[in-house]
């Protein structure tokens, strides 16, 4: 597939970019033909987003449904005090263009689910997981690997952060991690804005490595985060022989 070429505007904004060693021209034609989808667009997610569209990402399938609460502001940047009891959606898009006006959007007001995640995840490229509930993530992975598309997994609570990327063929997926989803866990949960925000830069640096080629994704590797010590540590991913998901997702391209 032929990649598209730059503009003179394009290569004027993303010229420091382009300076880093093995990226140049090519990497950002990469960028600009490339489709991502991210599920949910909040705290975490609206970072990636918007760390995306600054990056020349060609085009953006955001799911996010529901209107804008008050208590959102603390750590949804891409929202304004004057959005609240509206679409979240519209705000969004609102400021991803006026970011980047060259970007293609796709909205769609809704949440990840069994019954849509099939049709989100064939829109794209790469899958970024930044939904609050493990109904929604488990569905996304699900989705992401019978459709063999690498998926950034991003997560926040309080101060920790967690990331990683599953390739099919080449790692273990969100449900070896989870095998089912926790009784306990609730939609709302204690988190500090800036956490989101370090977590959702992150996984846009893994967006970035995944379409590009250069650089060290996080594949078979979690990377957890304690940003109230500053301690960072690198775990291993074991993945389970017995797994719905990975047993048929991880056959490998070439059988």
């Amino acid at each position: 597939m032929s990649l598209p070429e730059l503009t003179p505007e394009e290569r004027a904004t993303y010229e420091w970019q382009m300076w880093l060693p093995g990226f140049g021209e090519a990497a950002q034609r990469r960028l600009k033909g490339a489709s991502v989808l991210i599920s949910r667009v909040g705290g975490l997610g609206g970072n990636v987003a918007y760390q995306l569209a600054a990056a020349g990402v060609g085009r953006l399938v955001l799911a996010h449904a529901g209107n804008l609460r008050r208590s959102d502001l603390n750590r949804q940047l891409l929202q304004t005090h004057e959005g609240i009891g509206r679409r979240r959606m519209d705000s969004i898009v609102r400021r991803l263009h006026e970011l980047n006006p060259r970007l293609e959007i796709t909205a769609v007001s809704e949440n990840v689910s069994d019954a849509n995640a099939a049709s989100l995840v064939a829109q794209a490229d790469v899958i970024v997981d930044a939904a609050p509930l493990f109904e929604e993530r488990l569905a996304l992975n699900r989705a992401a690997f019978a459709a063999r598309k690498p998926m950034i997994e991003c997560a926040v609570y309080a101060f920790e952060a967690h990331l990683t990327t599953f390739i099919p063929g080449r790692t273990g997926c969100l449900q070896c991690l989870v095998p089912e989803v926790p009784p306990e866990w609730k939609r709302q949960f204690p988190v500090l804005g800036a956490v989101s925000g370090t977590a959702g830069c992150l996984g846009a640096v893994e967006v970035v490595k995944v379409l590009t080629g250069l650089g060290e994704p996080l594949a078979g590797t979690r990377l957890v985060m304690d940003l109230g010590t500053m301690q960072f540590r690198r775990l291993k991913l074991a993945q389970r022989a017995d797994c719905p998901v990975c047993r048929i997702g991880n056959v490998p391209a070439s059988a």
